[in-house]
């Protein structure tokens, strides 16, 4: 396998702005054959659907290209790819469709590592159905997400387990086999929210165990869109639809709107950026994308373990959880002083970071907003050793 941090760097124009973009839990920035793709799109005739002249077929093969484009990045059936703006709207969307029939007494299990786009859905579901909400509890110590638990927590009565595959806050990935063993052994649907992982993780929904899983482009230094794959592409056919047209058929049915077909262009252009991430990649390009990716996570493994290292070296600094799998996102405190101040100090001496202290969500339920909040950083398929070794050296003399 091979992964050159510096070729890798050379595709994007935006890191000549002299910043360190450890920002990339809100999305990575765009490699240079993503914003052509989308600007040549703009450029060309390009109608709505449905027309037998070239600027409608032009959409048409856009739209399918994009979901085979997701079909290869998570080894599913095109026809069960479901496109939108983002996660959130397009779990909404999902929920207010699998919630359709719920009645008093059903169950939908939910976990506290989650981002709210993949709860808040459920929880108003449930709510407008009288369903019991489960939750599935994170070790405030490592913020591993035990998977035992949810033997107590699935019963026959459970219709739903939405899960994270891995968390944009603090990293976690959960062991997502052993969950949906558990949950499709109750008869369950499986939600799995992969837009944190998908960028760094090669994605398999039958290995998985997954039935629904959620991608977005923007995470990987794709456009502003998003992706529902459904393991079984029938299983869209069997949901109430949404969309406004009534022939609407396959994944059209959970489609609303007219696409925007530029950045459509540039999500089929993201996804063979991914494919192209360790340039010994052969193959077609579901091959490809398993072997950049995997190329990819051993690169990044390495820096994010040396990166925790040299945090935990600092006294005054404590990186939140410790689990055994994750993905290159972390966050962390610094003693006596309040997130947003240090994330003063780091955009100072350039470096780009957030500060957390919502009172949801996975720092809500480990009580970090009690002591100012945290800081939150994430490494990009760009980030290099030097970069990590700025953030440690700006933290290093850093004290309230």
């Amino acid at each position: 396998m091979a992964f050159d941090v510096a070729r890798v760097r050379g595709l994007f124009p935006a890191l000549g702005d002299g910043w360190v973009h450890l920002d990339s839990p809100a999305g990575m920035q765009v490699p240079e054959q993503v914003a052509t793709a989308v600007s040549t799109a703009l450029r060309a005739p390009v109608s709505g659907p449905g027309g037998i002249f070239p600027a409608s077929q032009r959409a048409e093969a856009i739209v399918d290209a994009a979901r085979r484009a997701v079909a290869d990045l998570v080894n599913c059936d095109p026809a069960g790819v479901v496109l939108g703006p983002n996660p959130a709207v397009l779990l909404a969307r999902l929920a207010e469709a699998l919630g359709d029939g719920w009645l008093i007494g059903d169950e939908v299990v939910l976990s506290r590592l989650d981002h709210q786009a993949n709860t808040a859905p459920w929880l108003r579901v449930a709510q407008r159905a009288g369903a019991t909400v489960r939750w599935a509890e994170i070790d405030i110590e490592t913020c591993e997400l035990p998977a035992w638990q949810y033997e107590n927590l699935v019963s026959h009565r459970t219709k739903v387990v939405a899960v994270t595959s891995a968390s944009g806050a603090v990293g976690t990935r959960p062991d997502l086999k052993r969950i949906t063993e558990v949950a499709r052994g109750q008869g369950a649907v499986v939600v799995v929210d992969a837009s944190s992982s998908a960028p760094f993780i090669p994605i398999d929904i039958n290995a998985a165990g997954a039935d629904v899983v959620a991608v977005s482009a923007g995470a990987w230094g794709g456009p502003a869109v998003a992706a529902l794959a459904f393991a079984d592409a029938a299983m869209v056919e069997r949901l109430p639809a949404s969309s406004l047209d009534p022939r609407a058929a396959g994944p059209e049915r959970l489609e609303l709107g007219q696409h925007a077909y530029p950045l459509l262009a540039g999500l089929v252009a993201s996804v063979d950026y991914l494919a192209e991430l360790d340039d010994t990649a052969s193959g077609n390009r579901r091959e490809r994308l398993v072997t950049s990716l995997s190329s990819a996570k051993s690169y990044q493994a390495g820096l994010l373990s040396r990166l925790i290292g040299d945090l935990r070296g600092l006294r005054h600094v404590m990186v939140i959880g410790d689990a055994m799998r994750r993905i290159p996102a972390l966050a962390f405190t610094v003693a006596d002083v309040k997130a947003q101040d240090a994330v003063v100090h780091l955009a100072e001496r350039g470096i780009c970071a957030f500060a957390d202290d919502t009172p949801s969500g996975v720092f809500a339920t480990l009580g970090v907003g009690e002591v100012g909040g945290a800081v939150r950083v994430g490494l990009a398929h760009y980030t290099n050793s030097v970069e990590v070794d700025q953030l440690v050296e700006a933290l290093a003399g850093f004290r309230a």
